[in-house]
């Protein structure tokens, strides 16, 4: 049965570019989408900006910009992305627009009408100077517990308290510098506590399919009131200064909170599109219409999503999603994001060194599954994936298949039976299909190219056993059939292997349909006959190292403002410097927790430092003046930003300081007792 699907990425917030985080995201849904459309059915896969909050705000005005202006300049570039990923959303819009100011409002009728929202007084943090209401993450203070400073309104660092922003000691505004009073505002709330909320989310959450078990099992935590979240009211309203949607119906100034009006995007976009396509929105939004409701997030935002959104939409008259796709985050080799380390990927940086998109997506798909797992990008398995996987064995099909056929047989595939059931035998393709097609239906995209490429391999070696090299250096009427069957069982099973590749890499899929004359191949069980192919032209070429390692290289730390003309340093002597250059330095307290020897390596030793927030590897060419052991424990000094530099041995992620003379020795540089890791040198 053909089905209707109406399909979502979460909003990414349009306070800067796309990250890799937002890219994978949106490869994963792509490919999900182009499958069902290759089995015919109806999908409408739409995108937005979240574009409103005091984040927004405060950005536009630091900037010197109005938020509308702020918004529609990260708008402008969202296409580069997109377009160079391959990612082929039906429409991209914006919360912030007509269509989610209505649909947001409309909402915030109903649910005030259903008896679900109402108002009371609560107290909170306000800055004098800015004239607003703080959220945590604009206060900070002296830990309660524990004494440390400058810790933020929720949680300490430094000793894992969580308080609420009241109980900070010495608190102060990071927008101004002002101490906060405490001050109250008539807030809305909608009570997603009511007893029939509690008795539908139960229902809707445990319905089978709907969410991953994982996601199930953490909703019904929140539920049950067993997890790090519980399930209460939600303050739903926002106090001016405030960009976002008035709350209708009240005469004084208040604003919808972004996370009510955020998701109410998806609806905002398809309407957008559905206005200009002249298509019926209600159809996809109504219950009954028929279309499948399906969201791809990522795992931070399963409250609002399983809680609080189709909450919202139950009691608002309109249909519940039908599926929430949660996946994890994506790390490098290993570690969180992190440019100053080289340990980020920028996607427009990748683009802008000639990487094809596609060794992305496929590496990216060759690591998803349905599970709620992170997944590593890591540089040598992303080489080997795409030139010994994509290119060595699928591309290399093509290639070494076409050279034969095009030179003795003018690009005429040989037509007997037994060609098709040679091709079909392939590592049993029939049965491989639907086996294919079941992992990519349930989101196993790594499953998928595992099965596709262990035809590969089939395909491959039965190329090998052939011969064609010497069957067509032997010329005769036999050896030339043999040769004949055998390249076009291999064209013929290349085909297939096409098909089911298709939606994770289009643009080459659509290379080889042109090479192969078969026209744009939609998903069958038996692909059409082929008659004659077009002289290849190579249809992918392999990753080049230097391109990798141009992709890690910290970006250069460029001055943002132009200093007014001073003395320069060396008048004053040679080597010197200036207080503005010393203070470059991110100079910080590293406790040593682990030290060993590096294999190979003759001066080198492999360090493990605790910097206060985490821990990163270093390595010391110490190894004459130490026993790994006896520095275990020990604090030394570090240069934090440092460029990550990559080595033989691994990448070493800053720099021990250690004092040289003309004598022999090297001594490490160490602080008085009482240091902590993490401490600036200044």
């Amino acid at each position: 049965m053909r089905r209707r699907l109406f399909v979502t990425t979460a909003l990414p917030y349009a306070n800067g570019p796309f990250h890799i985080g937002h890219i994978m995201e949106y490869i994963q849904a792509d490919i999900w989408v182009r499958f069902q459309r290759m089995q015919g059915h109806e999908v409408h896969f739409i995108g937005a900006d979240d574009a409103h909050g005091a984040p927004i705000m405060l950005a536009a005005e630091k900037a010197g910009k109005s938020p509308e202006q702020f918004i529609a300049e990260i708008a402008k570039g969202r296409k580069q992305y997109l377009d160079g990923f391959h990612i082929a959303f039906d429409n991209w819009h914006s919360t912030h627009s007509k269509e989610n100011t209505e649909l947001s409002q409309d909402i915030y009728r109903k649910l005030d009408k259903a008896g679900l929202v109402y108002k009371e007084p609560i107290a909170q943090l306000f800055d004098p100077v800015k004239g607003m209401f703080l959220a945590d993450r604009y206060i900070k203070g002296e830990c309660p517990n524990c004494g440390a400073k400058d810790q933020y309104g929720d949680a300490c660092e430094n000793c894992g308290t969580v308080y609420s922003p009241t109980k900070l000691k010495n608190p102060y505004s990071t927008l101004s510098g002002a101490k906060p009073v405490l001050k109250s505002s008539e807030h809305y709330f909608f009570k997603l506590s009511d007893t029939k909320c509690k008795e539908f989310l139960r229902e809707w959450t445990n319905e089978s399919g709907r969410l991953q078990p994982q996601v199930a099992n953490k909703a019904k935590e929140w539920l049950e009131g067993k997890g790090d979240k519980t399930l209460a009211d939600w303050d739903i309203s926002r106090d001016p200064p405030y960009f976002g949607i008035r709350i209708p119906g009240i005469k004084e100034e208040k604003y919808l909170y972004v996370w009510l009006d955020a998701p109410i995007g998806y609806f905002a976009s398809l309407k957008n599109y559905c206005d200009r396509r002249r298509i019926a929105f209600d159809a996809f939004v109504k219950p009954g219409g028929g279309t499948e409701m399906i969201h791809f997030i990522g795992k931070d935002i399963i409250y609002f999503h399983t809680l609080f959104w189709p909450a919202m939409l139950q009691y608002s008259g309109y249909k519940t999603p039908d599926h929430v796709y949660v996946h994890g985050f994506i790390t490098v080799s290993g570690d969180k994001m992190s440019k100053s380390r080289g340990t980020g990927i920028d996607p427009l940086r990748y683009l802008e060194l000639g990487m094809n998109p596609e060794w992305l997506r496929y590496y990216i798909a060759a690591k998803l599954n349905a599970n709620v797992e992170d997944i590593d990008f890591d540089p040598e398995d992303f080489l080997a994936r795409v030139n010994s996987d994509l290119v060595g064995k699928y591309v290399n099909i093509a290639s070494r298949a076409a050279g034969f056929i095009s030179r003795h047989f003018n690009g005429e595939l040989h037509q007997s039976p037994d060609v098709q059931r040679l091709a079909q035998a392939f590592g049993q393709t029939r049965d491989n299909g639907p086996l294919i097609r079941d992992a990519y239906e349930a989101r196993e995209f790594g499953k998928a190219i595992r099965l596709a490429m262990q035809v590969a391999d089939t395909i491959n070696r039965y190329f090998d056993a052939a011969k064609p090299w010497e069957l067509a250096k032997k010329d005769s009427r036999e050896n030339r059939e043999e040769l004949h069957k055998a390249c076009s069982a291999c064209v013929r099973a290349f085909q297939y292997l096409t098909m089911w590749l298709k939606p994770v890499l289009p643009e080459l899929a659509g290379k080889a349909e042109t090479f192969l004359g078969c026209g744009s191949l939609s998903w069958t069980d038996a692909l059409p006959d082929l008659q004659r192919i077009e002289t290849y032209q190579h249809l992918m070429h392999r990753v080049d190292e230097k391109q990798l390692d141009a992709l890690f290289e910290p970006p250069e730390k460029s001055a943002m403002t132009t200093p007014s003309p001073q003395p320069s340093p060396a008048a004053a002597g040679e080597g010197v410097i200036s207080i503005d250059d010393f203070n470059k330095l991110d100079l910080r307290i590293a406790k040593i927790v682990k030290a060993e020897h590096v294999d190979g390596a003759d001066k080198l030793l492999k360090l493990t430092l605790d910097t206060g927030n985490g821990t990163r590897t270093v390595f010391a060419g110490i190894k004459s003046a130490y026993d790994p052991a006896k520095l275990e424990g020990r604090l030394t000094v570090m240069v934090a930003n440092l460029a990550s530099r990559k080595m033989k041995f691994g990448v070493s992620e800053g720099m021990v300081l250690a004092a040289s003379g003309d004598g022999p020795g090297l001594f490490l540089l160490s602080p008085d007792s009482g240091a902590q890791p993490g401490m600036k040198v200044k």
